[in-house]
């Protein structure tokens, strides 16, 4: 088949759906690789490095030019599905709740078999290709770095001659993926964390990693996760008393990370005006569901507001902000999920009596097929 990997062009997006690592294992299984010039220079990779891995490079449009499967990280815009060859697979992290009819409308009338990498059902055999994992865990960690830096204190419990340094007060919001390496990251960097999830498995998971568990443990509690492993929506009476306890807690914290995200839903808010009010000056809130909406109201994408002192992040597009490692995770998970749609003599089969490629599948043959879409 031929594959071909185009340039991000969407506003902070540094990431690449390619690494010279894997072009040099696609071109090994027989596959043509085509990459569009420049896709990688910002997370360090030159077009150079993927000529010596064995792709061939093309300028703008000419780079999708003949291609069977095109990979990218995030959905094209409208105007470079024009570009796309009729036919072709497109996978991509397409933010498929987000896609407004007109531009369904367009990869329709290309006939593209889109493919959603964060519809990648959670099961044990479709692991090594969750994208929202492998990015969800590089997020976490710069979470902590950027609040780390806002913050602009010491993290760690330090002891010298002059007097002691009390360690940062570090309180993680949501316990997934990204919450799970946040607080890891904040344990190597000496803060004390607590953390919260409606999820009860997450107690455990809070407690391995070295950090104490903050939650209204009642009934709705324990039964407030889905059984694809998402948190549920809570309701009103849970989240006013989740709510009081985490008010009382947050005053108290000198850097807190949001996680929470409902997929197809607006952000919850956690964390009122009220709370951001109680907070001490110096302190700092990373939402890092801002692109939803956050889960503060006096968050803004990709700004960093300054109230009474407390300072409120949101950063839109975290693994943008480590772009050799999160292009690399991404396109090992492309790599791993690409065997689920080649055929007999390397040729594109959708097959969708796979239970993964039918939950990825967007559209196909004009049409839209996923029921998530419709």
């Amino acid at each position: 088949m031929k594959i071909s990997v185009l340039k991000e062009h969407r506003a902070g997006e540094t990431r690449v759906a390619a690494t010279p690592e894997t072009v040099k294992k696609l071109v090994g299984l027989g596959h043509t690789v085509t990459i569009e010039s420049g896709a990688g220079t910002v997370a360090g990779f030159p077009d150079s490095a993927f000529t010596e891995a064995g792709a061939a490079i093309a300028a703008g449009p000419a780079a999708a030019a003949g291609a069977d499967i095109v990979f990218k990280v995030r959905r094209p815009e409208p105007a470079e599905i024009a570009s796309l060859p009729e036919g072709a697979a497109l996978i991509a992290l397409m933010e498929p709740f987000a896609y407004a009819p007109d531009e369904v409308a367009a990869l329709n009338a290309r006939k593209i078999a889109g493919l959603s990498m964060e519809f990648t059902p959670r099961i044990t055999r479709a692991q090594s290709m969750d994208a929202l994992s492998s990015q969800s865990n590089l997020a976490g960690y710069r979470a902590i770095i950027e609040g780390a830096q806002i913050y602009g204190r010491a993290m760690p419990m330090m002891m010298t001659a002059a007097g002691t340094v009390a360690p940062a007060k570090v309180f993680v919001m949501g316990a997934g993926v990204a919450g799970l390496q946040a607080i890891a990251t904040a344990r190597r960097l000496g803060a004390v964390v607590t953390a919260n999830d409606v999820r009860p498995a997450a107690k455990e998971q809070v407690a391995s990693l070295g950090a104490k568990f903050i939650a209204v443990e009642d009934e709705e509690f324990k039964a407030a996760e889905t059984s694809a492993g998402y948190a549920k929506e809570m309701s009103p009476e849970y989240q006013a008393k989740q709510a009081a306890l985490t008010a009382s807690h947050i005053a108290k914290q000198d850097i807190v990370i949001t996680t929470a995200l409902i997929p197809g839903r607006a952000a919850p808010v956690l964390i009122t005006e009220a709370m951001v009010h109680s907070m001490k000056p110096g302190s700092v809130i990373v939402d890092m569901a801002v692109s939803q909406g956050g889960n503060c109201p006096l968050s803004k994408a990709d700004e960093i507001v300054n109230v009474n002192g407390v300072k409120v992040a949101g950063f839109s597009n975290l693994p943008a902000r480590l772009p050799a490692d999160s292009s690399s995770l991404y396109a090992k998970n492309l790599l791993a999920f690409l065997p689920l749609i080649t055929g007999e003599g390397g040729k594109l089969n959708l097959d969708t009596d796979d239970e993964i490629v039918k939950a990825m599948l967007l559209t196909r043959n004009g049409a839209t097929v996923s029921e998530r879409l419709k």
